[in-house]
């Protein structure tokens, strides 16, 4: 058996995506292996409700960020949104090992996790993190000194962060589309992103 200090330590391939006046910071924590990948992009499978759960709160269409002819979302339109709408987007993990090959928070060894502090310095107007599932969640909680807050509510860090868990975008997670988007609407009108 492998010990998991010889395990292969993968890097995240992307850097984080902050527009101007970034308001939210909305965090998962590593993406899937690269095979799984429609776009060169966060939350990148098509099998994650992510992108349909934006396009369903945004345009009320849960399609409206995927082209079906191409089998892939639409990279140019997602990031047009992200800029409207002041939403950052990154991982909790910078550097992972993959304990069964696969893309499940559950067998992720988190090696580096992200220098949130870092991140947020470049983001003067954002003080609100939102975490896409538990792990997140974990991490974030690490980083900050603060307690996981319960599916859909918030804590506020002693730094004046507020932070929310999210429900998971995956589709393994048992929660139907419109379900995991009211949640996401309620962080967004928090922000005031919705109205």
């Amino acid at each position: 058996m492998m010990d998991i200090a010889d395990m292969q330590i993968e890097r995240h391939p992307w850097e984080p995506f902050v527009p101007d006046g970034a308001r939210v910071l909305i965090m998962g924590t590593f993406p899937p292996g690269s095979h799984r990948w429609s776009m060169d992009f966060y939350y990148p499978n098509r099998t994650n409700d992510f992108w349909y759960m934006m396009g369903l709160i945004f345009f009320d269409d849960r399609n409206a960020l995927y082209c079906p002819e191409s089998k892939c979302f639409d990279l140019k339109t997602i990031k047009g949104l992200l800029t409207d709408r002041h939403i950052a987007l990154n991982d909790t993990a910078r550097e992972v090992r993959r304990l069964k090959g696969n893309a499940s928070d559950k067998f992720l060894d988190i090696v580096t996790p992200v220098p949130l502090y870092e991140l947020l310095g470049g983001m003067p107007e954002c003080h609100t993190v939102a975490t896409t599932g538990e792990k997140a969640a974990g991490v974030v909680a690490d980083i900050t000194g603060t307690q996981v807050p319960k599916m859909g509510n918030m804590v506020h860090s002693s730094d004046g962060i507020d932070i929310w868990r999210m429900p998971s975008t995956s589709r393994a997670y048992p929660m139907r589309l419109e379900a995991k988007a009211a949640y996401y609407e309620t962080l967004f009108r928090s922000v005031g992103i919705l109205s």
